[in-house]
């Protein structure tokens, strides 16, 4: 029969995402509050010492919510939403605190019939990210604390975990996570590679292409899809002397970066917002949106991957992922942090 949805057969832990899992504490603030902390209204960087008094102070706000975050998370559970059954078809690694928060990232997990397999330990407590919201604009500052402690050759090296890794066809990593564990992110390219499975990366902040290059850049032969949004994507080919600021050009650039697997040709997908999405084969124009809609735009991006890579999973064309990539962050902004509603109305 011919693999339309109906016949396709989805396994368990056909995606496995690795990444790091937070608890996104969301506030809305003003200008003030940002100028206080030295923040930017739109941006992602890691907590520092002068930011500890902020997620004190963002707690006590009055419309504080709690959210299962992490931007690797949220994009597997977004892609687990999208295909509804069977249940765990995502599978997720990441480092957790035996905590009252760890506690809410495992049940908010299983809430979304993701296959989560978290290495828990006691030295740090649970990552979190305070999300602060102006407008349509949110600044992320992840306090990563536990996520930072993940260990490769104490849960990803076991063969009980390794086997889930085994069973996937898709695999996709944040950037994010080239900070904490590079050697992790370099088994899972390898082995995707060596089997010619796909393998997707996230540049996912400017920061990282910046100041993780080294990593960044040893992990890049082996991307076959690599994401990322405008902002990013200046950052990256700026730092390598692409000279260019064309969004598009840039992409071709990636798009001819060395790869270990010529079975594959890599795809570079770069969203920019309301603007079209630029891909390695065209220009893909967004779900056009009353901006009186938009409730809040954190998780966009992660919603975007989410959507690409539940249809992605299903071996349907790069056109049709992109789609649902946009479908998904349509809904993801009309609605308060990374949620959605109980079933989606794509096809």
């Amino acid at each position: 029969c011919v693999q339309t949805k109906d016949c396709f057969s989805l396994n368990q832990n056909a995606l496995f995402g690795m990444g790091n899992p937070l608890l996104d504490i969301s506030a809305v603030v003003d200008k003030d509050f940002l100028d206080k902390y030295g923040l930017k209204p739109n941006d992602q960087i890691l907590a520092e010492e002068k930011h500890k008094a902020l997620f004190e102070e963002i707690v006590k706000k009055s419309k504080v919510e709690y959210h299962a975050g992490g931007s690797t998370q949220n994009s597997v559970k977004i892609a687990q939403w999208m295909i509804q059954e069977p249940h765990k078809v995502a599978t997720f690694f990441g480092c957790i605190g035996k905590d009252h928060f760890g506690e809410i990232l495992k049940q908010k997990a299983a809430e979304a019939h993701v296959d989560a397999h978290y290495y828990e330990q006691t030295e740090e407590p649970t990552g979190t990210c305070a999300a602060c919201i102006t407008g349509d604009n949110r600044s992320l500052i992840a306090n990563l604390a536990a996520a930072n402690c993940y260990k490769k050759e104490k849960h990803l090296d076991l063969d009980k975990n390794w086997s889930l890794v085994e069973k996937a066809q898709v695999y996709y990593i944040a950037g994010f996570f080239l900070t904490v564990s590079p050697d992790s992110i370099l088994k899972v390219a390898k082995h995707a590679c060596e089997h010619n499975k796909i393998f997707g990366l996230n540049l996912s902040a400017p920061f990282i292409s910046q100041f993780f290059k080294e990593p960044l850049m040893k992990v890049m032969p082996y991307v076959d899809i690599l994401f990322g949004n405008e902002t990013e994507a200046a950052m990256f080919g700026k730092e390598q002397g692409f000279e260019t600021d064309d969004i598009e050009e840039i992409a071709r650039k990636v798009q001819l970066l060395p790869k270990v697997n010529k079975n594959r040709k890599r795809i570079v997908v770069f969203t920019q917002g309301k603007e079209d999405t630029v891909a390695t084969v065209g220009m893909f124009p967004v779900i056009d949106i009353d901006q009186n809609d938009i409730v809040d735009t954190n998780g966009a991006g992660d919603a975007f991957v989410g959507g690409f890579l539940s249809e992605l999973v299903q071996e349907e064309s790069l056109e049709q992922c992109i789609r649902a990539g946009h479908y998904a962050a349509n809904i993801i902004i009309q609605r308060s942090g990374c949620t959605f509603p109980e079933k989606p109305d794509f096809n």
